[in-house]
C-alpha cells in the first residue's frame, strides 16, 4: 500500500470513529467518500477518481470549485482581516453586499440583516415577524402559516414550519411550536390555474389571520421537502391574501435564489415582493457559510419603533468580512455572465436528457425547471447502495427518499451535463 493510500485509509477509519455526518447514523454508517481537491465541476477522490458534481455541494457552488476570481478575492481579504465583530463596527465588504442585495432583490426589500447560515436566516425572519407584531401591540399574532411539503432548515423555529407529517423533522412534533399548515400546491408550474388549489390556504388565513404573524413558504420550488414545482399564480394569490388579511409574507429563497429557477429570484415568476426574504446557500458561491434576511421599511421601522428599540438578534460572526467579500465577487460573476441565457441552456439540456427516464418502469414522473432536474421514483432508493453506483459512474448525485435530482454548477458544459445524466440513467435503469 502506498503512503497516500495508507493515509486515505486512516482518514476513512478516523472519519467513522469520530465524525458525525449530516442525517447519518453512527451505528449503521453510510460510507463517506474522501475528497482531496475540487476544480470546476469535478471533485477528486482520494483514490484518484474524479466525479462530476451534480449537486453543487447542496446547491451552493454555482460557479464550480476553485474559481480563480473568488480565490483571489478571498486571499486579498484575508490579508486585510478575516473577521471583526459587527456590533458597533462596519466595513466595506458588508456594506457593499447589503447595497447590492437591495439592488437586485424584489422592490421594497430595503434592509438587510446578515447571519451565518440558511437556517439562521429563517430563524431571523420568524423572529422579525413576531417582534414586529409585538411592537405593534398585537402579541396575539404569534402563529405562522406554512405549506405542507416545505422545508426551511434544521434549527427549532425553522423545523416548526417544515412539513409536519412527512418532513425530516416530524419526530420532534411534541417539542416544536405548533403552527398552521395548508396543503401543498397541486397545480404544477406550467399547468392551467384552478382557484381550487388556493382554497384551503385561503380558508386557513381567513379563519386564523388574527393570530397569524406571517406566512412562510419557498416560492415556486419546494426543495428538500419534495422538489415540488408549483404555479406562479398560487404565489400571486398568497401575496394578495397576506396583504388583504394584514399578515406578513416570508419568502424562503435559500435554495431558489441567484438564478437557480431561471429567474434571479423565484418570486419574480409571480411578479411579487415579500415582506421578508431569506437568502443563503449560493450567496458566496459555495465558498463559506453566509446568509441574509431582507425586509421592508415597514417591518424594520415597526420593529425598531417598539419597546425594545432594536431587533433582538446578533450572531457572533454576523457580517464576516471574508464571507461578505466573496459574496460580492460571486454576485458580480453571476450578473456579468449572461446568467439567464446560461440557465436556459442548462434547462434545455436537462429537458432533453431527462426524456428517456419517463419510460423506465421504476420512475413515477420527471420535471425540470431552470437548472433543476428531478426524477421521482415509485419507491424510495437505498442511499448507500445507489450512492456507490453513482460514484462508480463518475458522478456525484445524492438522492433522498423517492427523489433523484440534480442541481449542477452553472459552469457545467453540455457534454458534462450529458455525461452526468447518462450516468444517472445507467444506474436507475438497473434499479
Amino acid at each position: 500500500m502506498t503512503a497516500e493510500k495508507q493515509q486515505s485509509s486512516e482518514i476513512s477509519l478516523k472519519d467513522q470513529q469520530y465524525v458525525w455526518h449530516p442525517y447519518s447514523s453512527l451505528t449503521n454508517p453510510i460510507p463517506a467518500y474522501e475528497v482531496v481537491s475540487a476544480e470546476g465541476v469535478y471533485m477528486k477522490l482520494a483514490d484518484g477518481s474524479q466525479l462530476i458534481d451534480g449537486m453543487s455541494s447542496w446547491w451552493c457552488a454555482i460557479h464550480g470549485y476553485n474559481h480563480p476570481a473568488l480565490n483571489t478575492v478571498a486571499k486579498d481579504q484575508i490579508d486585510r482581516m478575516s473577521h471583526v465583530m459587527f456590533g458597533g463596527i462596519t466595513h466595506s465588504p458588508a456594506v457593499n453586499l447589503c447595497e447590492k442585495l437591495v439592488e437586485i432583490t424584489p422592490e421594497g426589500l430595503n434592509k438587510v440583516f446578515l447571519s451565518d447560515s440558511g437556517s439562521v436566516s429563517v430563524e431571523v425572519a420568524i423572529k422579525m415577524a413576531f417582534q414586529y407584531w409585538i411592537s405593534q401591540g398585537q402579541s396575539e399574532k404569534n402563529k405562522l402559516l406554512s405549506l405542507k411539503g416545505g422545508y426551511h432548515g434544521d434549527t427549532f423555529a425553522a423545523m416548526s414550519v417544515c412539513d409536519p407529517t412527512n418532513g425530516m423533522h416530524h419526530i420532534f412534533d411534541q417539542v416544536l411550536p405548533q403552527h398552521h399548515f395548508a396543503p401543498k400546491p397541486q397545480i404544477g408550474f406550467d399547468q392551467k390555474w384552478d382557484k381550487s388549489d388556493i382554497a384551503a390556504f385561503k380558508l386557513l388565513l381567513e379563519t386564523h389571520h388574527h393570530t397569524i404573524a406571517a406566512v412562510i413558504l419557498e416560492p415556486i420550488v419546494q426543495g428538500a421537502g419534495g422538489m415540488n414545482f408549483y404555479s406562479p399564480e398560487y404565489l400571486k394569490q398568497v401575496r394578495n391574501l397576506c396583504s388583504e388579511h394584514n399578515v406578513l409574507l416570508i419568502a424562503d429563497e435559500i435554495a431558489t435564489g441567484f438564478g437557480r429557477t431561471g429567474k434571479l429570484f423565484a418570486c419574480e415568476w409571480a411578479g411579487i415582493s415579500p415582506d421578508i426574504m431569506c437568502l443563503g446557500k449560493s450567496l458566496t458561491g459555495g465558498y463559506m457559510t453566509l446568509a441574509a434576511t431582507l425586509c421592508t421599511d415597514k417591518v424594520s421601522h415597526g420593529i425598531c419603533d417598539g419597546e425594545a428599540g432594536c431587533f433582538m438578534h446578533g450572531p457572533t460572526f454576523m457580517g464576516n468580512p471574508l464571507a461578505c467579500a466573496v459574496a460580492n465577487a460571486s454576485i458580480d460573476i453571476l450578473l456579468s455572465n449572461n446568467w439567464s441565457a446560461n440557465i436556459k441552456r442548462i434547462e434545455s439540456v436537462l429537458s432533453h436528457q431527462i426524456e428517456p427516464f419517463k419510460h423506465l418502469t421504476n420512475v413515477a414522473k420527471t420535471r425540470v425547471l431552470g437548472a433543476i432536474g428531478v426524477i421521482e421514483m415509485k419507491q424510495p432508493v437505498e442511499l448507500a447502495d445507489i450512492q456507490r453506483k453513482f460514484v462508480e459512474q463518475g458522478i456525484w448525485v445524492r438522492p433522498f427518499g423517492k427523489l433523484v435530482y440534480v442541481m449542477p454548477p452553472f459552469i457545467i458544459s453540455d457534454d458534462e451535463l450529458e455525461e452526468l445524466m447518462m450516468g444517472v440513467y445507467r444506474v436507475l435503469s438497473h434499479e
